[in-house]
């Protein structure tokens, strides 16, 4: 049926002999209508082919019924899984996703300007990067934001977080308990605030054990970035005996520039961790030690915290943090004694 055909209330309630008020009730959930009332309206509808239009209904309520979700193309390889869990949690709330992609930083203001064009209740950033001032623009509209893994302390803003401390420090007590003093970090990204925590994380945890001076190299959360910085790295560089990869997928690239490249053995010769727990970590030709994160719980404290600041605006803003959960693979040994 084309638009200029549509049934609409007006045509259900003339069909039904009710008012055109008597349908928009029958359609609202929790609305108190009579049982004839709703018969006659729903045989109507039925006999017309008519469905409630979502969208003009929410709108007459002052609210679109859906949610922002902004992610970056640099994704993390569980962001998929993620997504599907967001859209989830948020339909169970009567809610829609509304995707934003952005290819860089730059992209943010761009994006911002296309959600306040959708008049969304609220807003889920799960990019790399967010800045304080789009925050504020958020604010200016009485937008909600919660920010999923990443935080912006000191700004008024909520989050959910896996704790990056923690998981560090667990994969780093491994290392030294195989006696491992020659370390390498692999971060992430500069303007990822995921990297940035995890490379403090891993600083902090080595520092807490004496480790004063580690070596960074950086790659861009991709299995080609971390093949690239650790082949560029070795070659003027003495070998690490342990590697702390800012997440798997960069885990399992830079084990395979050891392997096939190197000529050298993970974790005989040299031990590596990653963090996140994503499906290829387990593979039979890795099984890396990392850490998982707890992704059903923190999507699902992401929607309800941020429904409660669209039903509740005045409700501050809070941070709430999840513990991963460490899994000891076969990545890991004791530290080569000819390296120690």
């Amino acid at each position: 049926m084309n638009k200029k055909n549509r049934v609409t209330s007006y045509d259900v309630a003339h069909a039904a002999g009710v008012s055109q008020s008597a349908v928009s009730r029958v359609y609202r959930p929790g609305v108190s209508v009579s049982k004839k009332t709703r018969e006659k309206v729903l045989k109507a509808a039925e006999e017309l082919g008519y469905k409630p239009n979502a969208i003009a209904r929410m709108l007459i309520n002052r609210s679109t019924g859906m949610v922002a979700v902004i992610i970056s193309s640099r994704a993390n390889v569980n962001f998929p899984e993620v997504l599907a869990q967001l859209n989830k949690h948020i339909a169970g709330k009567n809610k829609r996703v509304l995707l934003f992609t952005l290819d860089d930083a730059d992209q943010l203001e761009t994006v911002i300007e296309q959600i306040f064009a959708y008049q969304v209740d609220g807003v889920v950033a799960l990019t790399a990067h967010f800045e304080p001032d789009s925050v504020t623009q958020f604010a200016k509209h009485n937008i909600p934001v919660v920010l999923y893994n990443r935080e912006l302390p000191d700004h008024s803003v909520s989050s959910v977080c896996c704790n990056h401390d923690q998981g560090l420090r667990m994969l780093v007590d491994i290392l030294v308990s195989h006696h491992h003093q020659h370390f390498l970090i692999m971060a992430g990204p500069k303007d990822s605030d995921v990297a940035r925590a995890r490379l403090s994380g891993a600083r902090n945890a080595l520092l807490a054990h004496g480790f004063t001076d580690t070596t960074v190299i950086y790659g861009d959360y991709s299995y080609d970035s971390a093949r690239d910085s650790l082949s560029a790295y070795v070659q003027n560089n003495p070998l690490p005996t342990a590697i702390i990869c800012s997440n798997d997928t960069m885990a399992i690239g830079a084990i395979d520039e050891i392997r096939e490249n190197l000529g050298l053995r993970v974790p005989e010769d040299i031990s590596v961790v990653g963090f996140d727990g994503i499906s290829a970590s387990s593979w039979h030709s890795y099984q890396l030690t990392t850490v998982s994160q707890p992704t059903y719980f923190m999507t699902k404290a992401a929607v309800e915290t941020l429904i409660n600041l669209i039903e509740t605006p005045e409700v501050p803003p809070e941070t709430r943090y999840w513990p991963g959960k460490l899994i000891e693979g076969n990545s890991v040994a004791a530290a080569p004694r000819d390296n120690d």
